[in-house]
């Protein structure tokens, strides 16, 4: 299993960004552009070389592009996903829902087509830092739910499902949190989209119903009963 636990020393420096595309101009104007904007940025070209660059650096986001020489985005995500805490935002120069869908469903946290403008990039890195990073706060605020058997911790940021930790990713974890704070209420697929992205639903994304799939799978075959679909409503936390 490959570690991705970061030291003290690390979280108190400048969060590291690790830029994954075999595009040299690209990376090199996108890597100025965060430097300038106070982030600390490391780039690889070589998607062969990715995995190995991820575990030395511990990056705290990963910025991955889809089409890679060696190994393309979607394989180093899958790879990474169940150790790899921190978000990942996958970039592709392809106008592909497939692809989209396959990558939020191996675990990606945003997914950016390109040509992409650095300040986009920029807001969307901010967002999914900030969201990860609720996890270093001091205070701790707990849900539980199903009767006990779930418990969500927002300090830690952190779920633990009949006794086990749940491995979740950042994305993963806004969204049962969110769940969590409105345990035993049903929540509309809309709602829970503009929580999440701040954006208006358009009625056809499938990010919402990808991650609930996601959670329940990790949580166990019985999870169903737990996060609950709604007929004509949405999802909902049983209490």
């Amino acid at each position: 299993m490959i570690s991705f636990e970061q030291s003290a020393e690390g979280r108190m420096a400048a969060e590291t960004l690790l830029l994954v595309d075999d595009d040299t101009q690209l990376t090199g104007l996108i890597s100025q552009y965060l430097e300038n904007n106070g982030y600390q940025v490391e780039v690889e070209n070589d998607g062969s070389q990715a995995i190995e660059r991820i575990q030395r650096i511990k990056p705290d986001l990963i910025v991955l592009d889809l089409l890679l020489p060696g190994s393309d985005g979607l394989a180093i995500c899958q790879s990474i996903r169940d150790d790899f805490p921190g978000p990942i935002i996958m970039l592709t120069a392809l106008d592909d829902e497939i692809d989209e869908v396959t990558g939020l469903e191996l675990g990606a946290d945003d997914y950016l087509s390109k040509p992409i403008k650095p300040r986009v990039l920029l807001a969307h890195i901010r967002s999914q830092l900030r969201r990860y990073g609720r996890k270093k706060d001091d205070v701790e605020m707990q849900v539980l739910a199903a009767d006990g058997d779930l418990i969500v911790d927002q300090g830690r940021r952190q779920a633990r499902y009949k006794g086990n930790v749940l491995d979740l990713s950042s994305a993963e974890f806004d969204l049962l949190w969110l769940l969590a704070e409105n345990k035993g209420r049903a929540m509309s697929r809309e709602s829970l989209y503009q929580s999440l992205f701040r954006l208006e639903y358009d009625g056809l994304d499938r990010s919402v119903d990808l991650r609930i799939s996601r959670i329940r799978k990790k949580m166990s075959v019985h999870s169903a009963s737990v996060i609950v679909t709604v007929r004509n409503s949405g999802y909902q936390l049983i209490e």
